[in-house]
């Protein structure tokens, strides 16, 4: 009798144990990025295409007009600074201060000396084509440098630093995004990362699994201002929100460590 119930408490512990441990592995898994890439082989995949973000109403503008006499473009580079809600690429959170042209509801920018010019639709580069040739006028071989002030993108979720980021360049993607939230966390769902994006006053929403490198075949890979990434949180979130049951796993695992001293001992 004392034998068969030895017996039947070996296999209980080995079955939890089973259990604790194939669960393991599957979170492990489940937590690598694009694992379906060859480790044997050099795998290639091709980017999608790369399409500048055009000019928005309500976006700030960073530009700055120079020629051989600074003194000559002094009050036309003279901007006001706005604020804005946000984080740095340093990933500092808080109100910044933005120093930059403000694209009005209508599309134009003010620019002192130059006036007002329709800006919204284009590219940074048309911009700078149709400033350079207003400046001319004014100038001699005048430089024209224009820049977006605030490209910024939200990432919100199950990552380690949710906000709203302010990055420094117009070509950024969704794993630039995710580094600049600090990664996901152990809870957040890689094969379920949605993108929300406004586009002609819809809402645009596309789903991202990060475990594929099929990833970065998508057309949004590239990410343009104002976007919105989400990470949606796993089941083991919500597990671990439960009290009731966190405590249940502590007491199971106190009585599984006693089990095994016991057995050790016979």
């Amino acid at each position: 009798m004392h034998k068969n119930t030895t017996t039947t408490t070996k296999k209980a512990v080995l079955y939890f144990l089973s259990l604790f441990f194939l669960s393991s592995c599957v979170v492990s898994k489940k937590s690598v990025y694009f694992r379906d890439v060859p480790l044997d082989t050099t795998a290639a995949v091709a980017l999608s295409k790369f399409e500048e973000p055009v000019i928005q109403s309500d976006d700030i503008l960073s530009i700055n007009i120079q020629t051989l006499d600074p003194a000559a473009t002094a009050s036309v580079n003279q901007v006001s600074a706005m604020p804005a809600v946000g984080a740095s690429s340093a990933s500092s959170m808080g109100n910044q201060v933005i120093s930059g042209f403000l694209v009005d509801k209508d599309g134009h920018v003010s620019i002192p000396m130059l006036g007002t010019l329709k800006v919204a639709g284009l590219t940074t580069y048309e911009a700078r084509k149709i400033i350079t040739e207003k400046a001319s006028k004014y100038f001699n071989n005048p430089t024209v440098q224009v820049r977006f002030a605030n490209f910024k993108i939200t990432v919100i979720g199950e990552v380690a630093r949710p906000a709203t980021y302010t990055v420094p360049n117009e070509k950024v993607t969704l794993l630039d995004a995710i580094g600049l939230a600090g990664d996901l966390t152990i809870y957040g769902k890689r094969e379920n990362v949605m993108l929300i994006r406004e586009k002609n006053g819809e809402k645009e929403f596309v789903r991202f699994d990060l475990n594929s490198y099929d990833t970065f075949k998508s057309p949004y890979f590239y990410l343009q201002q104002n976007d919105v990434i989400y990470v949606e949180p796993g089941k083991g979130k919500v597990a671990a929100n439960n009290a009731a049951r966190t405590q249940t796993i502590t007491i199971i695992g106190s009585v599984l460590s006693v089990l095994i001293v016991a057995l050790t001992r016979l």
